[in-house]
């Protein structure tokens, strides 16, 4: 006599919905930690300023450094980007263009000036170079959920 219990063979079994939200963080985070270095590869450290519609050079590093990315809970999902930079728009300005304040020297005074600043987008081509490879960190990503 075989004794089989359907209740085992539905794919709602606590074990089964573990294995694919763990297996799932792990596919989200892989695909975060590449977008987020293609962006941090493509802000080159250079002297002057770069061209608009390409990435900003990095004079001290800290766009660079500050590109994190995190898991959030509420939309399921990985947010990548710059992170750290209080009551600056710098990162923003550099994605999507704008206008910003910054401070000169004249006549050894500071002295702020309004400038308008092309777009220098560095993560939406991170994530339009990185996009082809994310189905690969799905690939037999749920393995052991016996």
């Amino acid at each position: 006599m075989i004794d089989m219990r359907i209740t085992s063979m539905f794919f709602d079994r606590p074990k089964v919905i573990r294995a694919v939200d763990r297996a799932k963080r792990q596919a989200l985070s892989k695909g975060g930690a590449f977008i987020r270095q293609a962006a941090r590869t493509s802000i080159r450290p250079r002297r002057g300023t770069s061209t608009p519609g390409n990435p900003p050079f990095s004079h001290e590093g800290s766009l660079r450094r500050l590109i994190l990315f995190g898991y959030d809970a509420g939309s399921d999902s990985i947010v990548v980007g710059p992170v750290g930079f209080r009551n600056s728009n710098a990162p923003n300005v550099l994605e999507f263009g704008g206008t910003t304040t910054i401070l000169r020297r004249q006549k050894g005074r500071l002295v702020q000036h309004r400038v308008k600043i092309a777009a220098r987008s560095y993560m939406a081509p991170a994530l339009e170079r990185e996009r082809p490879r994310l189905p690969a960190h799905w690939r037999n990503s749920v393995r052991d959920y016996s």
